[in-house]
């Protein structure tokens, strides 16, 4: 008898620890799925918000999801239609001018003796990108290519957006009831962490592209417009982003002239101190609190985990790590109170 309860206990054990690899193993081949979700919950944030405003007018909550997706849809389009020729135009010049300012800025570093190869950097530069979406890529058309990835994203953030509650209470019986009330913080303090991470940088992207659209228009270099929707949409990006943002423009600078280039750098650092020291810190107190040090090796797994997607996404992915951590481990495990998203009156 002691035997076949042995026998038993082992089995079990051996069965537990199959099914948890058997977890592991599936968790890693859906890791792009995960992505498409998160990025769908996202989406259905920026809905939320604008659907907030508009059961405020006395609209009932399907309907103002359905008008919140028609005006992000309406919006998108209006904006292409009154600038997409003038956006279009400047890219098309961007593409163009920036071979030849490559070569007219070596031609600058040859004249004055520098032996730097700079074509060369540029063509490493490229084939690393290449790299990274191109890995990324695997994901994509493995997912059905990037135009059926972005039709689940929107339809994905449709549904959360309509019925947030329906969602919130599957997960919640999902735990045992002795987790039910923790797990409804983490999740209420996650919609709202990323709520107010959304609005914050939405409001410093659109600054920093209209800066640096401005500062390059009025230092003469080409392309501005372009170049400033460059920076801005790259805000999105922690550390990385502004840098990447600044090369391109930096080249064009310096092939009309090296005091252009200069003033481009200055440009660059002025926006970026902006950023980083008014409207950053504006977006983290409404938000959460995230140590710089966190965000730069955040993005840096994201990354290396799911490619060009979970850099696009590793902010918003840091925000909800935050939070699982303050609640996870500093409020469960050690018992100290955990930092919450500040918003009407949660500390």
């Amino acid at each position: 008898m002691t035997d076949q309860a042995s026998t038993a206990a082992f089995t079990r054990k051996a069965l537990i620890l199959l099914a948890l690899v058997a977890v592991i193993v599936l968790a890693i081949k859906l890791t792009y799925l995960f992505v498409l979700i998160f990025a769908a919950i996202v989406v259905a944030v920026i809905l939320r918000v604008i659907a907030v405003q508009l059961t405020r007018l006395g609209l009932s909550e399907g309907l103002a999801v359905a008008v919140a997706v028609l005006a992000l849809i309406a919006g998108t389009a209006l904006l292409f239609w009154m600038f997409g020729g003038l956006i279009a135009g400047q890219f098309d010049e961007l593409r163009d001018q920036l071979p030849r300012a490559v070569t007219a800025v070596q031609g600058r570093l040859d004249a004055w003796g520098i032996g730097y190869d700079l074509k060369q950097l540029s063509g490493s530069l490229e084939g690393q990108t290449s790299r990274i979406f191109s890995q990324a890529s695997g994901f994509v058309l493995a997912a059905g290519g990037i135009l059926a990835d972005i039709a689940v994203v929107v339809a994905g953030a449709i549904f959360f957006a309509a019925q947030p509650e329906y969602y919130r209470a599957g997960m919640l019986r999902l735990v045992p009831a002795s987790g039910e009330a923790l797990t409804g913080r983490i999740l209420d303090d996650c919609g709202r962490g990323l709520k107010q991470w959304l609005q914050g940088q939405i409001l410093s992207s659109i600054c920093v592209a209209v800066l640096t659209s401005l500062g390059l228009f009025a230092l003469g270099v080409p392309s501005a417009i372009a170049l400033g929707i460059i920076a801005g949409v790259l805000d999105f990006i922690p550390f990385a982003g502004p840098v990447i943002a600044a090369i391109p423009a930096v080249i064009i600078a310096f092939s009309e002239s090296p005091a252009t280039a200069l003033w481009a750098v200055m440009l660059f650092l002025v926006v970026q101190q902006l950023q980083g020291n008014v409207l950053q810190p504006m977006v983290q107190k409404q938000s959460v609190d995230l140590p710089p040090v966190v965000l730069l090796f955040a993005v840096l797994a994201a990354g290396i985990l799911f490619g060009a997607p979970g850099v696009l996404l590793a902010a918003p992915l840091t925000v909800v790590g935050y939070i699982l951590v303050q609640h996870g481990y500093i409020g469960a495990i050690l018992g100290r109170e955990p930092k919450r998203p500040k918003n009407d009156g949660a500390k």
